[in-house]
């Protein structure tokens, strides 16, 4: 599986409008090369280089006809096609963006999960419940990186 963004390319530095500084809406990516039997899709974006790991975005049941996300994904619990999304660490449903302390570059990880299943979850779920629900059903998974600073 392939992950990538018309934004940015993995390990470069996420444009501003993509942050909490900016328009803080989610960036495009686009994937390719997903298993033949992959039955939905789930994205997860981290920042690990905070003390806590902090979520940035769960969107999930993301059919796997389609190629990708667009720009600005709407931050609300459902989304056409059945695609829903879970709370960041802020609480709050749907994407939000960078916004580290000054002065240190963060690493946020876009990883994406090929599933051999839809997951039976309620939008508005944390993470650790959607990382529950994948688990034995993970078929292959990609990740994509990109840097902020302030």
């Amino acid at each position: 599986m392939l992950l990538g963004s018309s934004a940015f390319a993995c390990g470069e530095y996420i444009p501003r409008r993509f942050s909490g500084l900016g328009s803080n809406i989610s960036p495009p990516v686009h994937w390719m090369q997903l298993p033949p039997d992959t039955k939905s899709l789930a994205l997860v974006l981290e920042d690990p280089d905070t003390s806590k790991a902090f979520t940035h975005w769960l969107i999930y049941n993301i059919p796997p006809n389609r190629v990708g996300l667009p720009e600005a994904v709407p931050t609300e619990p459902n989304l056409p096609d059945g695609v829903r999304q879970g709370l960041n660490s802020e609480g709050e449903t749907g994407y939000t963006g960078p916004y580290p302390p000054p002065n240190r570059v963060h690493h946020y990880h876009f990883r994406l999960f090929a599933l051999d299943t839809e997951l039976k979850l309620k939008a508005s779920c944390h993470q650790a419940d959607l990382l529950k629900a994948m688990e034995g059903h993970i078929i292959d998974q990609t990740d994509l990186t990109g840097l902020f600073v302030v």
